[in-house]
C-alpha cells in the first residue's frame, strides 16, 4: 500500500481498529487468536494500530502491548484518554463521564504506556472533549509529553473546528479521529475544511457504518447478544425500522461494488479514502477474511458516476450514528 502522513511519519492508508478484540462488539477475541491477527496484519502490510485506555478498561492496550512487544519499530501505535466509566456501589457500570484535566492525562499515559509495553506513543489523542477544561489546558499538558518524549504527536477525537484551531494555537495538532463514512459525512461542512487549514490528518473511524456498509448483515442477520453494542438504545440506527431502511441503502454500494468485482466494504472504503490524500482509515475487524478484504480497497478507484450514486445516501440515512447521550460528547 502507498503510504500516508500524520504529522513526520507514515503510516498505512488503512490500519486497524483494535476496539472490537476487546470491547463493544460482542465477547473479548481470544488472546492467541487476537495476537495471530495482529501479526497477519503486520505481515500485509499494516503499520497503524488504534487503541485507547477505555478499550476493555485497558484490555486493549494490554492485548497491542503483548503483540507487539518484538515487533514495535514495525508499527506506530496510536491511543487515547479522557472517558472514564462510572461505577456503582457494587461496581457495576452505569455510564462514562470525561476527564481532559492534567492529572487525569498523567496518569492514564503512565498506565498506557505500561500496558502498551513503549517507552513512546506516536500518537496521544483526547478521545472525547472535556467541556469543564479548557481545551487549552488539555492540550498545553498533552504537548508537555511530547517535549518529555513520551509521545511523537497528539491529536483529537470527534472536536468541533472552533475547539480544533484553539488546539492547534496551542500545540499543533496532528491528527483529528471522527466517524467519516459513506453514511456519515457531517464533518464535512467545518471539520475537514479546518484539518486542511492546520495541515491535520483525518483518521476515520467506523469508514465502514459499523459494519452496515459491509453488505454482511440482513433483516435476519441483525447484531446482538451479550456484550454487543449495536442495539437500538445505543446505536439509533439499528433500532427496528431504521435498521431496515439502512439495509435497503447498502444495495447502491452494492451496486457499485458489483461493478468493480469487489465487496460492498472495500467501496465503503475506498470512497472514505477518495475524499482527500489528508485521510486515513482504522477498520476494525476480529476475522482475518475481512481484514484482506478491507486492505483490498486501497487499490479501487471509484469513477464520477459511480460517486454520484452514493452521493445522497448519507441524507437518507434513519438513525443519529450515537444516542443521545453520545451525540452529546461529540462536536464540541
Amino acid at each position: 500500500m502507498d503510504q500516508r502522513k500524520i504529522d513526520g511519519f507514515t503510516v498505512s492508508p488503512i490500519g486497524l481498529g483494535c476496539m472490537g478484540l476487546s470491547a463493544f462488539y460482542g465477547p473479548p477475541t481470544e488472546q492467541a487468536e487476537a495476537v495471530k491477527l495482529l501479526h497477519e496484519a503486520i505481515e500485509m502490510g499494516v503499520n497503524h494500530f488504534d487503541t485507547a485506555e477505555m478499550y476493555g478498561m485497558g484490555a486493549n492496550e494490554k492485548l497491542l502491548g503483548e503483540a507487539f512487544a518484538d515487533r514495535r519499530d514495525k508499527v506506530r501505535i496510536a491511543t487515547k484518554f479522557g472517558p472514564k466509566f462510572l461505577f456503582d456501589e457494587n461496581g457495576k457500570p452505569t455510564g462514562t463521564t470525561v476527564d481532559g484535566s492534567p492529572a487525569n492525562m498523567r496518569r492514564a499515559v503512565e498506565n498506557s504506556l505500561t500496558y502498551l509495553k513503549t517507552d513512546v506513543i506516536d500518537l496521544y489523542y483526547l478521545h472525547r472533549v472535556d467541556p469543564n477544561v479548557p481545551i487549552e489546558e488539555t492540550v498545553g499538558a498533552m504537548g508537555e509529553l511530547v517535549a518529555e518524549g513520551k509521545v511523537r504527536a497528539i491529536g483529537l477525537s470527534e472536536a468541533s473546528a472552533d475547539t480544533i484551531r484553539r488546539a492547534h494555537a496551542t500545540h499543533p495538532i496532528a491528527a483529528v479521529q471522527s466517524e467519516y463514512s459513506i453514511f456519515s459525512r457531517d464533518i464535512e461542512a467545518e471539520v475537514l475544511p479546518a484539518l486542511i487549514e492546520i495541515g491535520a490528518t483525518l483518521v476515520a473511524y467506523s469508514p465502514l457504518g459499523r459494519g452496515l456498509l459491509t453488505g454482511a448483515m440482513t433483516r435476519d442477520n441483525k447484531p446482538g447478544g451479550e456484550g454487543e453494542y449495536r442495539q437500538g438504545a445505543m446505536q439509533p440506527r439499528f433500532a427496528d425500522g431504521a435498521y431496515e431502511n439502512n439495509l435497503a441503502l447498502v444495495e447502491e454500494v452494492k451496486a457499485v461494488a458489483a461493478a468493480h468485482n469487489a465487496a460492498p466494504g472495500q467501496i465503503a472504503l475506498a470512497w472514505v479514502l477518495g475524499r482527500s490524500d489528508n485521510i486515513v482509515t482504522i477498520p476494525g475487524t476480529t476475522k482475518l477474511a475481512n481484514l484482506k478484504s478491507n486492505l483490498g480497497a486501497a487499490s479501487i478507484r471509484i469513477s464520477p458516476d459511480q460517486l454520484s450514486r452514493l452521493e445522497g445516501l448519507a441524507d437518507e440515512v434513519q438513525g443519529a450514528r450515537y444516542n443521545e447521550s453520545g451525540m452529546s460528547a461529540v462536536n464540541r
